[in-house]
Formats: C-alpha cells, structure tokens, sequence
C-alpha cells in the first residue's frame, strides 16, 4: 500500500472518530453561536419594557452606581459596565465577577439597573435563566454551564474540530477545487448519497469560516488549559477592597488621557492589585478590532499605568484584537450577521452527516 492512501486510510479514521466525539457538542456550539450573533438585539427585544428607562435628568454618578453594587455584592473578583456608549432611555448593564471557590461553577453574573433612579431591573447569576436567557445561552457557549471543566471541554471540542477539519482536507483533497468550481453536484439518490454529497460540499465551502471560528474561540479560551488559573478557582473571593478615589474623577482622567476615544467597556477594581480601565475605539479604528484602545489607572493613586493606542501594538497583538469580532460577527452589518448564522449552524448540519456517513459504513 502506497504512503498516500496509508495517510487518507488514517485520516479518514481520524476524521471519523473526531466527528463522534464531538458531534454533539459541537452541533450545541453552532446553535448557541448561531443565537449569540444577534444577542443584544434578542435581549432588547424579549426584554423591551424592562429594559428601556425613562430619561429623568442627568444619570447618577458612576461613583455611586459602583457603590451600591459593591454593597449588594461583597465578595468580586472585579466589576465591568458593558454598555457606557448606549443611548439614554437603555439600562445600564453590569458584568459581576465572582468566585465562589468551586470550579463546577463559572461565576458571572448581571445587574441591570435604572442609571436615574438606581432601581434594580435585573439581577442574577448566567447560569440561571433569569436575569437573562440571552445571557444564560452565552455562558453555555464558553462552558456548556459546566464551570471550569465545561470551559475546557469547549476549548478541547474546538481543537477536535479543526483536526476534523485537517483530516477532512486530506480525505476529500481531490474535490476541493472541483466544489468550488461548482463541478460536484449534490446527489440525492437516498439517505446515504445525499450525506455524502453534502459532507463533501458543505466542508469545503465553509472550511475557511470554521477555521476562523474555531481557531479564534480556542485562542480566547487557552486560559482553561492553564493549571495557575485552575487553582484561582479554588479560592472564593475576598471582602470587596474598593477604590477610595472617586471614580467619576477617573473616568475624566481617563477621557483626558485619550480624548476621542468612544467607550465601550469599564473595568471597576474591587480586589487590591487592579488597575480601573476604559476600552474602546478611536475615529479611524475599524469594527474588526475589539475595543483595541485602552487607559489603565491606579485605583489608589490615580496614576496612568498604561496608555494602548491599536497603531502603537505590534501585528500580533493588533491581530489579536480582531479575533473577538471575528468569532462573533459583530463587526458586520445585518448582512454579515445573518451570513454568520447560517455558517455557523452548519458545523452540526456536518456532525450529522458525518454520523451518517459512519454508520453507513456499519451498516
């Protein structure tokens, strides 16, 4: 037997067993993606009257927002506020990080509150269906709501995939230009030419897409594969230490450093040793870079610690801020959107056929 078909015959048993191991999860992945890529506008829509506020005058301090969440919540790891660039008449949106010492649980939760009044309109951890099923179904995405070991299966699925992606490339090398010229028709003569047809073309078509995705949803999530970070998990988090500055004055000061730059993200520090830190984007940045613009200030002396502009990062770093939004889609307009969920469920449209196309063989 020649070395090519002794490299297909063990790619083809490779690719086969890596599609069973992971079919099912990877068909959950690309349908809570799938869901995730129109989260915000899902969210405000099931959630439309809770949701919207009455504008009231000026919004209450940040300074005091943080405080009443500290209050409520004694024990974070850290506090960010996802949406400072939303319109006047949206609740302010909170990610609590928590840790309760126990690694079966991926401890995030969310606040949304009414940025005139104070009240609470939402309030909870994301593996509870309330506050959010929107919110429920990202945590699923990154943790299959297993807590640390969910994170790490995910991560683990994800490099199954683009081995599955590998070997598929070596079985079916001799189709690849033939799909894209339009040259392989999709026979549907029964069940088993019909899974055929469409694991050969399908795979093709969206190899590209899915080794971006998974490529980029592996790289975020190397931090499951870290023992330091496992051990983290087993300490609960501390009584809140909080920043005695007032935190509006660091918000100016961060405007002053960086001006011009449009908000998207606050980091709020409640644990010794972290830094208060906006992110977001200047004038000329593209979408497809995640908030690649930061100012980091000590929370205790009010001090600069760091200033990122994207054109001062090197290519990989600046690389790496598009990895985010190419994960998500969320640097396209609706077309891009849409586009993302229909490739994104097609990894577990290919899971299916490919157990067809096992058990064809069994048959």
């Amino acid at each position: 037997m020649s070395y090519l078909k002794k490299t297909t015959r063990l790619a083809f048993a490779l690719h086969s067993w890596l599609g069973l191991i992971s079919g099912i999860f990877l068909l959950l992945l690309g349908l809570s993606g799938s869901v995730l890529v129109f989260m915000k506008e899902i969210d405000q829509q099931l959630n439309a009257e809770r949701l919207q506020v009455q504008p009231a005058g000026k919004t209450l301090p940040l300074d005091k927002v943080y405080r009443q969440l500290t209050a409520r919540h004694p024990n974070l790891a850290g506090i960010a506020w996802l949406n400072p660039n939303d319109v006047a008449d949206r609740a302010w949106e909170f990610r609590l990080y928590q840790n309760d010492g126990k690694i079966s649980t991926y401890d995030l939760g969310l606040v949304s509150l009414n940025p005139y009044t104070g009240a609470i309109i939402r309030e909870g951890y994301l593996r509870d269906f309330n506050p959010s099923l929107m919110h429920w179904i990202l945590q699923f995405h990154w943790s299959f709501q297993l807590g640390i070991p969910g994170l790490l299966m995910a991560t683990v699925f994800g490099i199954t995939m683009l081995g599955s992606m590998v070997t598929g490339l070596i079985i079916y090398r001799k189709y690849v230009w033939r799909v894209l010229c339009f040259s392989v028709p999709i026979k549907a003569n029964n069940w088993r030419t019909l899974s055929a047809s469409l694991h050969r073309v399908i795979g093709v078509w969206t190899l590209l897409f899915n080794v971006i995705i998974f490529f980029t949803g592996i790289w975020m999530n190397l931090f499951s594969m870290d023992p330091s970070y496992w051990k983290k998990q087993l300490v609960p988090a501390p009584a809140n230490t909080l920043i005695t500055l007032n935190v509006d004055k660091l918000l100016a000061e961060a405007k002053m450093a960086m001006p011009g730059l449009m908000i998207r993200n606050i980091y709020l520090p409640t644990q010794p040793g972290k830094d208060f830190r906006v992110s977001g984007m200047l004038a000329n940045d593209l979408e497809l870079f995640h908030q690649p613009n930061s100012v980091s200030i000590d929370a205790g002396t009010g001090r600069i610690t760091s200033l990122q502009r994207f054109e001062d990062l090197g290519f990989w770093r600046q690389l790496e801020t598009s990895f985010m939004p190419l994960h998500t889609g969320s640097f396209g307009n609706t077309f891009v959107k849409v586009l993302y969920v229909i490739l994104g469920l097609l990894p577990g449209l290919m899971s299916i056929t490919g157990a067809l196309l096992y058990f064809r063989r069994r048959i």
